[in-house]
């Protein structure tokens, strides 16, 4: 098993992406720690990962409140002893062209999609450092590397998630913690089901491989970057996004 006695946080764990990355860790052998704002769904994933032989912890957490995600990493620590794994998979939409965006909407896909994933970093390098060891995983878009249209909120977070990304890979390097991110594309997940049909009929004509992606797709990818098959890699942002690169309006 490629994940065997490691300990993995996987923020937005309850749905979609999170939730096949959560089982797939747990299948691999890790103990998973099923973080989620909604504690009905994460625990629900974690149930379902104990009945088929995992180990799994359900935690309620805020990504954007400090408060609550320094709690998801103590209640980590104190189940499991360690931390190997921060995937922060967590995020929202709030989608709308520029000159129509509220500053309410700027502001709250920030504070998820970006200060969220600065906390959970912040809480879990500590750990990591004293450990020698460890991976963080922090979700990007293709949209953050090519933009799209009506998103310029989730593309600024997306984008700063790959800058903080690269950082990080150069601050915790010699204290052997590896800091990279995925950039997919679009998903058949809960939030891709809100885009309009028309719209995700273009999307896979212009994807040349002719899909979407799966949230399996999404979870393989965390995996390898999750696993020692990746021991030699920090600082990468990996697209999987079928050749996607931007949607032509």
């Amino acid at each position: 098993m490629r994940l065997k006695d490691k300990v993995a946080i996987v923020t937005g764990g309850g749905q979609g992406i999170g939730e096949a990355t959560a089982k797939l860790f747990a299948r691999e052998g890790a103990k998973v720690v099923v973080a989620d704002m909604n504690e009905e769904t994460a625990g629900k994933v974690a149930g379902e990962i104990q009945s088929s032989g995992g180990e799994a912890l359900a935690v309620k957490v805020n990504v954007a409140d400090a408060a609550s995600v320094d709690a998801m990493v103590k209640a980590t620590t104190d189940w499991a002893g360690r931390i190997d794994v921060l995937v922060s998979n967590a995020g929202i939409t709030a989608d709308t062209v520029l000159h129509k965006m509220s500053e309410e909407q700027w502001d709250r896909v920030i504070n998820v999609n970006l200060k969220g994933v600065w906390l959970c970093g912040k809480a879990v390098a500590p750990v990591m450092r004293n450990q020698g060891s460890g991976s963080i995983i922090n979700a990007s878009s293709i949209v953050g590397v090519y933009g799209n249209m009506g998103q310029s909120n989730y593309a600024a977070t997306k984008g700063g998630v790959i800058a903080m990304t690269k950082t990080w890979a150069v601050e915790l390097a010699s204290k052997g913690v590896r800091a990279n991110a995925i950039a997919p594309g679009f998903t058949d997940t809960p939030m891709v089901a809100a885009v309009k049909p028309e719209v995700l009929d273009k999307v896979r004509q212009q994807t040349p491989l002719g899909r979407l992606a799966t949230p399996d797709d999404i979870a393989y990818a965390y995996l390898f970057l999750a696993s020692d098959e990746s021991s030699f890699i920090t600082g990468q942002v990996l697209e999987v996004s079928g050749g996607l690169m931007r949607v032509i309006w």
